[in-house]
């Protein structure tokens, strides 16, 4: 634990992207949230790490900090083992997955294969981040693994969902982004009108279920009512 800047502190773990590691961060995570100590602005948790930001003028470091470690002390790891599953609609390839066919021809598959491989695990929320409500996924299969565009898009569309390297993600909301675009999913994953506005959340587990164009433009109908 040590500070980050005047108003930050930063809880490190083991520095590797693992789901134990990760199932302490979140653990922790929520116990801080869930007891409301004045002068905390806002905690993050991402892959390995928890960052509390809070208000010097109502909390001071070491207050702050000594609070934190009783929470750590006291925090069981079971409490993150129960995990929300979240099914997310899937419409791949053709105008919604632009670069199906570069995946797949990248890694010696057809677009088939890519589509079964991608959608059969269950994919873990480690961190949201880039923009609101952008989840990063771990556990893609190897298989299909593929680097970044070299030049990223200006505009890519709200729920396109994408393959960067060892990592699959969706973009909720229309942003510029150098992922690969495999699908696009109609769900809205950010709504700031919501509490929480965003559709995932860490620790949540993701399932892709494929879908054809008339059940994408159904179900887009229905989440813009």
């Amino acid at each position: 634990m040590k500070p980050i800047g005047d108003s930050a502190i930063g809880i490190f773990f083991e520095e590797k992207i693992d789901e134990k590691v990760n199932d302490i961060v979140i653990a922790i995570f929520k116990k801080i949230e869930r007891a409301n100590i004045e002068g905390i602005i806002e905690v993050v948790p991402t892959y390995r790490t928890v960052c509390v930001y809070y208000d010097p003028t109502v909390i001071k470091y070491r207050e702050l900090v000594g609070a934190i470690k009783k929470i750590i002390s006291e925090t069981k790891l079971e409490e993150s083992k129960e995990h929300r599953i979240v099914k997310v609609p899937v419409a791949y390839g053709g105008e919604f997955g632009p670069d199906l066919g570069f995946v797949a021809e990248y890694n010696g598959l057809t677009e088939d294969d890519v589509i079964e491989i991608h959608s059969k695990p269950t994919y873990r929320v480690y961190m949201l981040g880039f923009t609101p409500g952008f989840a990063y996924m771990g556990g893609l299969d190897e298989r299909i693994a593929t680097p970044r565009l070299e030049n990223p898009r200006k505009k890519v569309p709200a729920g396109s969902v994408g393959i960067a390297g060892k990592q699959t993600g969706i973009y909720p909301i229309e942003s510029p982004g150098g992922w690969r675009l495999i699908g696009r999913t109609p769900l809205k994953l950010f709504d700031p009108k919501k509490d929480p506005p965003t559709l995932l959340l860490p620790g949540d587990h993701v399932k892709f279920i494929p879908i054809d164009e008339d059940e994408f433009y159904k179900m887009l109908k229905e989440e813009t009512r």
